[in-house]
């Protein structure tokens, strides 16, 4: 099969193509035929060597972690799903991913893939739209009527985020560019900072729950917009605990944890529209778009999820 891998560490010019056995799957694995995957800052990162101390692979490393597809093959200890169903999932992180024509999935990180959807759409929900579940219904607790300040609401999992504190009931803040305000507010954003010109620590404060996307100055500052006994999710680094203490909130770094009972469960919102994918763009399968999506990934302003088309 043909994937797209990195024999090294380093920038996306270690992206390359290249011609390798398909995978085997285990008794309670499904081989899915990969219709489409998508671009999430961790494949990135991985490829930079970011997180080579936490994910300990060895070389060749296929990255990505969404698929949707087509089951071909099934495990003899496989019981819920049969050859020919159209599925999606966050496959369990492994070194090898996404970025194939064919990929393993452990039965229990399934989902069937919600009929309204595209394979493209399909394959841009679950690391990012569990990523949200996770932070805000399982972490943070979000319930109605709770003032929630998601960071970067324009990207993967803001846009996402903004949908599902919403369909819970809450107030939603959320920060973005002018080029981007009617974006969210479409999504259901009830307010609006332009990050670029005003300062939402300012702005904002007596909020329940903080879900940052971004990391750094920004995470450190968030603590000042939450009330006592608020709650603050990051998934980019590690939250500041002296800064906890002062201001009297739970603070907690979140690395995803896949589900295919909660993604059946997000699919189900999606095929009802009250979740809406947002695929703000699409790239071919080969190592050249691969390496554009990457770059446009890395800018942190890409717009909504990228998207490979594989099949």
């Amino acid at each position: 099969m043909k994937a797209v891998v990195i024999n090294e560490y380093g920038d996306k010019s270690v992206l390359q193509e290249e011609e390798i056995s398909k995978p085997v799957i285990k008794e309670n694995q499904v081989l899915v035929e990969v219709h489409a995957t998508s671009i999430n800052p961790i494949d990135w990162k991985l490829r930079a060597g970011y997180l080579k101390e936490m994910l300990d692979f060895s070389f060749p490393i296929i990255l990505g972690w969404d698929v949707a597809g087509t089951i071909v093959e099934v495990g003899e200890k496989v019981t819920d799903y049969k050859i020919g169903d159209e599925v999606f999932a966050r496959p369990d992180t492994t070194n090898e991913g996404t970025y194939a024509e064919f990929t393993t999935v452990d039965e229990n990180l399934l989902a069937k893939k919600p009929k309204s959807l595209t394979f493209e759409e399909a394959a841009s929900i679950p690391l990012a739209g569990l990523t949200a579940w996770q932070c805000l219904v399982d972490f943070t607790k979000v319930k109605k009527d709770d003032k929630v300040l998601i960071h970067a609401g324009a990207g993967g999992v803001g846009s996402l985020a903004i949908q599902i504190a919403k369909h819970l009931g809450a107030y939603v803040a959320t920060t973005a560019s002018e080029k981007n305000e009617a974006y969210v507010k479409e999504l259901g954003a009830d307010q609006i900072i332009n990050y670029k010109t005003d300062d939402f620590a300012a702005e904002l404060s007596d909020f329940d729950v903080v879900l940052d996307t971004m990391g750094g100055e920004i995470l450190d500052k968030s603590f000042t917009v939450l009330k006592p006994n608020g709650r603050l999710v990051t998934i980019a680094g590690q939250p500041d605990q002296a800064l906890a203490e002062k201001y009297q909130v739970e603070a907690s770094g979140y690395w995803l944890n896949p589900d295919g009972k909660q993604l059946s469960e997000l699919g189900e919102l999606l095929d009802k529209g009250i979740v809406k994918s947002q695929v703000g763009h699409v790239f071919g399968f080969s190592a050249e778009q691969i390496k554009e999506a990457h770059e446009l990934s890395e800018t942190h302003h890409a717009k909504g999820k990228i998207v490979i088309k594989v099949k």
